[in-house]
């Protein structure tokens, strides 16, 4: 599943209508989540039988498209059957229940109710709602993929305006050059991350760098008064700012991960048939007081799906191995070493071998892969969702 996203030209009616279909959205699908839980045991076609009552009761709803208010009971079945599984397979800790939605930020439409200019990169959406014809701005043309293809329109609401996402049913899958290289990384805080042939790869920490400004912007939303304009524009500077660290964030995950799979240097060709990694908790990990914001700012979560989803296009290899005692663990003889996390060298007084401590760790996880065996991991097998569906190692935290 390919995802093709547009920025919206909109225009202040519009803006109120995409608005208007965006709480409708929200209000099938928490109706369908109460309807559900005061029936427990109904399944699926009972769930679209009241989201019909519906249309017929309300005629706002009725107002949206008929395909848009199935996406969002679809949204509840997914929900659903996410907690069950969870249950079955005894995930530790919160199980998931379905909650009901206060905020949200995006509509979808199915494969109705919405039409492509013939030439133009214009969307008109069909249903009552009002939103007309957008203009959509992107260096996409969909225009080259066939309209059957498509199989979702979503309209987002962010901090910068509205975008247009379309989801295109195409095997993406590109040929790469045979290798049988393969490399071990460790993700990390001092590097983003260290791999077991020495390299380092610099963090950014994007959002220290922008730190201050983004507490100057958030300072100037207390000194403007309750409920003003000024106050609802102070909070978009803000939340822009985030939205920008967000970015910078996704595309320089994006950007490492695709050079893991397929990289090209200025003096060689660097490619990986196997890469192998932690499979870290960062759930769990976030948590810490003193290292969650670096965690956060370091987007390791965000690695490892773009690197699941670049080892599927480009047919590597991406295995995951337990995280236990990388670290701490001497990749030359094996032996436990202690350390604290401020020792940031390796040695080893068994062996007397001494290596940086994220290499050590790096060429640790690359020797358990090929010792007793890892997990691959993969996203990209076609759904439109970003939820790993691999199979875990290991639910625990990280031991430094």
């Amino acid at each position: 599943m390919l995802v093709l996203e547009y920025k919206a030209v909109v225009k202040k009616v519009q803006a109120i209508a995409i608005e208007e279909a965006i709480r409708t959205s929200r209000f099938v699908r928490n109706k369908v989540l109460r309807y559900w839980m005061d029936n427990r045991g109904i399944g699926k076609k009972e769930l679209y039988r009241y989201n019909t009552q519906l249309r017929e009761e309300y005629q706002f709803v009725k107002n949206l498209n008929s395909h848009a208010c199935q996406a969002s009971v679809e949204n509840v079945e997914r929900a659903i059957k996410r907690f069950f599984d969870n249950c079955k397979n005894n995930k530790p800790g919160k199980k998931g229940y379905p909650k009901f939605k206060k905020y949200s930020r995006s509509v979808e439409y199915k494969q109705s109710g919405w039409k492509l200019h013939p030439s133009k990169r214009r969307i008109k959406f069909l249903d009552k709602k009002g939103i007309g014809t957008l203009k959509l701005l992107g260096k996409w043309d969909i225009h080259t993929f066939d309209v059957k293809l498509i199989k979702r329109v979503r309209i987002v609401r962010r901090a910068d305006g509205y975008y247009v996402q379309f989801c295109v049913k195409v095997d993406n899958a590109q040929l790469s050059p045979p290798t049988d290289a393969q490399v071990g990384i460790d993700v990390g805080l001092e590097y983003f991350y260290s791999d077991s042939n020495g390299h380092h790869e610099p963090n950014p920490r994007f959002l220290r760098k922008s730190e201050d400004k983004i507490k100057r912007f958030q300072r100037n939303i207390y000194k403007k008064k309750k409920g003003s304009t000024g106050r609802k524009k102070a909070r978009g500077v803000y939340a822009r700012k985030h939205l920008k660290v967000t970015r910078q964030r996704n595309e320089h995950a994006k950007r490492v991960a695709r050079n893991l799979c397929l990289a090209f240097t200025k003096c060689s060709v660097s490619v990986y048939a196997k890469v192998v990694l932690e499979d870290l908790n960062v759930s769990g990990l976030v948590r810490n007081h003193k290292l969650g914001r670096c965690i956060v700012d370091a987007s390791w979560y965000n690695f490892r799906q773009w690197l699941e989803y670049f080892g599927k296009k480009f047919g590597r290899e991406i295995i995951t191995v337990a995280p236990h005692f990388t670290s701490q663990e001497c990749s030359n003889c094996g032996a436990r070493v202690q350390k604290s996390l401020s020792t940031r060298t390796h040695s080893c007084p068994h062996c007397g071998y001494i290596e940086h401590r994220d290499v050590n760790a790096a060429k640790v996880i690359l020797s358990r892969v090929n010792g007793r065996g890892g997990h691959p991991q993969t996203n990209a097998g076609g759904d439109v969702s970003s939820t790993s569906v691999g199979r875990k190692t290991c639910q625990s935290k990280k031991r430094r």
